[in-house]
């Protein structure tokens, strides 16, 4: 694989050993490596042609790309969801004319996997731009009057020429560059949607197999296993269309490892007004996404953010504000069962996130280890906990539990939660624990430290604590506490 090289033609970074493979946790709905520990996505969307990475291309900056990759490693992020070809522009289509790869595109992705293995980053990675596809058809190379198959987007899923052309782009990516533990996982396709097919889903589960065996058959062949598998779709279709089996694709389809979906709920997601809604319905979707998922998969979030107040009412959100939307929304997708913080698209101008973003991110980072993710048999608990004042956001087994808790009763006039205002605490019930002695350990999101150590007892299905007072918000890990075996103590 080739490396990124400086404006001096000088390498910006040696051959390393690859990066260990993901994949689905045996006993648990999160991701693992290949030594066995835990690995959960913490990051977000990019583009080829935004400002963090446009460096890269034809490598005009490639120091820039790598101080900011490694910036980002830095700052907790794991993993960066991004398209094979960016649409938005003209000058950045993977194929030009159909079925030939544009060179300074193929280097780019060269280049950026080899940064990535290097850094120690990983990528979602989806095909095709479906959104800036449809959108800019007019000048797509698939298209007839550009030499392309395809009439129209509406028959993109349904053309056979346009298959090969989709099977072709992934199978050189997975020769390629699918040898990289740098690739976390395919998202086979971004936002399938009915419009792709005549306004019909009667074949969405044939098209994801045909993809999905292609590409895991070819993978297999070439490194005798395979990176996992989801496709995504634009969330509110799941109620926009209930007489579709769009379901049954998303969250059961046999062929895929894992569900996602692109939280975009209408009114608080979208265009939030206050912080505290946006976390709330966001862990109700949550909730509502895990119950259609039938054998334990992991579920995530691969696209959110406030896409109407930014694309339709042309309003970038304050950045204070914004920072805050951001945290509780990753904390609300993390407490409920979900695997990471969810994966947020900028929708800023410009369009990156922003250091209190990243900060957001750090903090994130730095809790995960107080739980054992690899055999975190987790169900959602937000309408089971009992925490009065507060809204509750959780998921448990029998062993151990994450909950995080977060005021909404004292709102500033911008929206944002108060913290100048009396410290709040409660007695906080989780149910579905053993009997036993628990650590709580309860974490400063904003800070990302642990702030209070308490221990509980479970007894009869359910832990109980008490809160120590808190302003805004707070997470907690908790835990089985076992005495320490005496080293001489040989009875066993």
């Amino acid at each position: 694989m080739s490396k990124a090289v400086g404006a001096d033609g000088s390498l910006l970074s040696a051959a390393t050993p690859s990066l260990s493979w993901i994949s689905v946790a045996r006993h648990a709905p999160y991701f693992v490596d290949e030594t066995g520990s835990p690995w959960t996505p913490i990051g977000q969307n990019d583009a080829i042609s935004w400002p963090e990475l446009n460096g890269l291309f034809r490598r005009r900056d490639a120091e820039s790309v790598e101080k900011h990759l490694l910036w980002l490693k830095d700052s907790g992020v794991t993993c960066l969801r991004l398209m094979l070809e960016y649409a938005q522009v003209r000058h950045r289509y993977f194929e030009r004319p159909a079925g030939r790869y544009v060179p300074s595109m193929v280097q780019f992705w060269d280049d950026l996997f080899a940064l990535c293995e290097r850094i120690g980053l990983r990528l979602l990675l989806t095909p095709v731009d479906t959104f800036w596809t449809w959108l800019h058809w007019r000048w797509h190379p698939w298209n007839t009057a550009n030499g392309g198959p395809l009439r129209s987007p509406t028959e993109i899923l349904t053309c056979p020429e346009t298959r090969q052309l989709i099977k072709a782009r992934l199978g050189f990516a997975a020769r390629r560059w699918g040898g990289s533990g740098a690739l976390f996982a395919w998202d086979l396709w971004n936002e399938i949607h009915p419009a792709q097919a005549g306004d019909s889903a009667d074949n969405f589960s044939e098209f994801i197999h045909d993809l999905s065996s292609y590409v895991r058959e070819l993978e297999t062949e070439l490194y005798g296993r395979a990176h996992p598998q989801t496709v995504s779709v634009f969330g509110p279709e799941l109620t926009w269309k209930p007489h579709m089996a769009l379901h049954e694709h998303i969250f059961r389809h046999p062929d895929l490892d894992f569900a996602t979906i692109h939280i975009y709920g209408s009114g608080p997601i979208d265009n939030p007004k206050d912080t505290v809604q946006p976390a709330v319905l966001f862990g109700q979707i949550v909730r509502d996404s895990l119950a259609e998922i039938r054998d334990n998969r992991p579920f995530l979030d691969s696209e959110h953010g406030p896409i109407h107040s930014f694309k339709d009412k042309k309003k970038t959100l304050p950045e204070a504000f914004d920072d805050e939307y951001f945290r509780h929304i990753a904390w609300a997708h993390l407490a409920s069962g979900a695997a990471g913080g969810g994966m947020r698209w900028p929708n800023r101008h410009p369009h990156v996130l922003t250091p209190g973003m990243r900060r957001a991110q750090r903090a994130m980072a730095d809790f995960l280890p107080l739980l054992n993710w690899t055999e975190f048999r987790s169900r959602n608990l937000n309408a089971e906990i009992t925490a009065e004042g507060f809204h509750a956001f959780g998921c448990g087994d029998a062993q151990q539990a994450l909950v995080w808790l977060l005021r909404g009763d004292e709102l500033a006039a911008d929206g944002r939660v108060r913290t100048d205002v009396s410290p709040r605490s409660t007695m906080v019930r989780v149910p579905g624990l053993a009997d036993g002695t628990y650590q709580v350990t309860g974490w400063n999101t904003s800070d990302g430290r642990a702030v209070d150590q308490q221990v509980a007892s479970g007894r009869n299905g359910a832990l109980e604590f008490t809160l120590q007072p808190i302003v805004a918000d707070r997470a907690f890990a908790i835990t089985p506490l076992y005495p320490k075996r005496d080293p001489g103590d040989d009875r066993s």
